[in-house]
């Protein structure tokens, strides 16, 4: 018998009591989610911006390509998603549509289906994500729970603009992922 399965049947023959889980309790959600995630955006380093903002910033011609998935803000793309990610790699400007968000700490949470290629958040320059105030959850137990009563291929969470530090403490912003995130609330 090797190690391994000598060590697995000595587990298997442990005799163990079952102990029921821990209950998890019932954690406190801001009084006022929509203020709560406003201020959460400020801290994580993030603007929020209007509709009227996002247009002008697209017609600004300060981002000559952009890239928009968005079904609640619709024609500001300036060329289609290329079937390749590695054709994104001068992407300026991503404007993609959030599922909901945590008040908390402004964690937005994006899938598959708003992406267009699971390479958008990450490769392009600057971010913008549009989410509908009324998707605004109080805390990330309430999103644990909404993500697990829905099937998702791919998922992710993004608070902020991609930030790191190293040992000494530089901080880099844009080191794997977005160098800003704005948010437009409708």
């Amino acid at each position: 018998m090797s190690s391994k399965n000598l060590i697995l049947s000595k587990i298997k023959n442990l005799a163990q009591e079952e102990k029921p889980l821990p209950e998890i309790p019932n954690f406190e959600t801001p009084e006022d989610l929509l203020e709560t995630f406003v201020n959460s955006v400020k801290l994580n380093k993030s603007t929020l911006i209007s509709k009227m903002e996002l247009q002008d910033l697209v017609n600004s011609g300060a981002y000559p390509k952009v890239y928009s998935g968005s079904k609640l803000i619709e024609d500001l793309k300036t060329f289609t998603l290329p079937e390749n990610p590695k054709d994104l790699n001068d992407l300026d400007l991503a404007i993609i549509d959030g599922q909901f968000g945590v008040a908390e700490n402004a964690a937005i949470w994006l899938e598959d289906e708003n992406l267009g290629l699971r390479a958008v958040p990450f490769i392009t320059q600057h971010l913008v994500i549009i989410l509908e105030k009324s998707k605004i959850l109080g805390n990330m137990h309430e999103a644990y729970t909404k993500i697990g009563s829905q099937f998702s291929g791919f998922g992710i969470f993004i608070a902020g603009p991609s930030k790191t530090a190293d040992i000494e403490q530089s901080l880099v912003i844009g080191a794997h992922g977005a160098k800003s995130l704005r948010v437009v609330l409708v």
